[in-house]
């Protein structure tokens, strides 16, 4: 008795607007997802943002701007999990973060149309499609270019392995060779190679260095008596 009471046609046709609205752009944007055959496609956007629209509009209804807005912090940690689960790690690579990212958009598109404001979640959707879409060729422009080391943000680590019988006259000239390039040593790591050879690691406190440098100090490290070995490796920061 209390559904037919509190029937309220023109409440209705709102929430129907609402909900068309979002499973409409959500499909949009969806769509450009399942084209590239990512692991959350159309299904998954376009509930993502009827959802969302969904419980924005009826916090609406219950409790005004103020239950819209409890709604939407709900919303914000909900669509957090459900992205996490379409990223992958395999090893040292990472898939799907842009995929993930892309569910939020959606998620967001959807509340705009919940709060009655289709023209704003329009705004969204397209904003969406053109981060996805017409960001693509600058990427591949981006990761096409020559990668320039030097401005590249990395750890670089110099190893040199020397005698056992010289290995702290030969750590101090290491540390002394680095600091007259200008790389300060930030720590020096000894790694055992057996029970004649000692293998130092120097860390540098640069992150950014010029390989040519490193090059010649190795050279020159490698020339000195009772260094049997001297080369240097970059990892890159994350």
């Amino acid at each position: 008795m209390a559904a037919i009471t509190g029937f309220n046609a023109t409440e209705l046709f709102n929430t129907l607007i609402s909900l068309s609205f979002a499973l409409v752009l959500g499909t949009l944007i969806g769509a450009e997802r399942q084209y590239r055959q990512r692991t959350a496609g159309l299904r998954t956007n376009a509930l993502v943002a009827l959802g969302a629209a969904g419980f924005v509009d009826l916090g609406l209804r219950l409790n005004g701007a103020i239950g819209a807005t409890q709604v939407l912090a709900y919303i914000a940690s909900g669509v957090g999990f459900l992205g996490a689960g379409v990223i992958i790690k395999e090893g040292g690579n990472i898939t799907g973060l842009n995929t993930a990212a892309t569910i939020w958009c959606s998620a967001i598109t959807g509340a705009f149309a919940g709060a009655d404001h289709e023209a704003e979640a329009v705004v969204m959707a397209i904003f969406t499609l053109a981060g996805n879409m017409l960001l693509r060729p600058l990427v591949h422009l981006i990761e096409r270019a020559p990668l320039d080391e030097r401005a590249t943000e990395a750890i670089y680590r110099l190893h040199v392995t020397v005698s056992q019988t010289r290995r702290d006259a030969l750590r101090d000239v290491m540390v002394e060779t680095l600091e007259a390039a200008n790389y300060p040593v930030r720590e020096i790591e000894e790694l055992e190679r057996g029970d004649e050879e000692v293998e130092l690691v120097a860390t540098l406190t640069s992150t950014s260095v010029d390989p040519k440098e490193l090059d010649a100090v190795a050279a020159d490290l490698g020339r000195i008596a009772g260094v049997e070995h001297a080369s240097w490796t970059a990892q890159t920061t994350e």
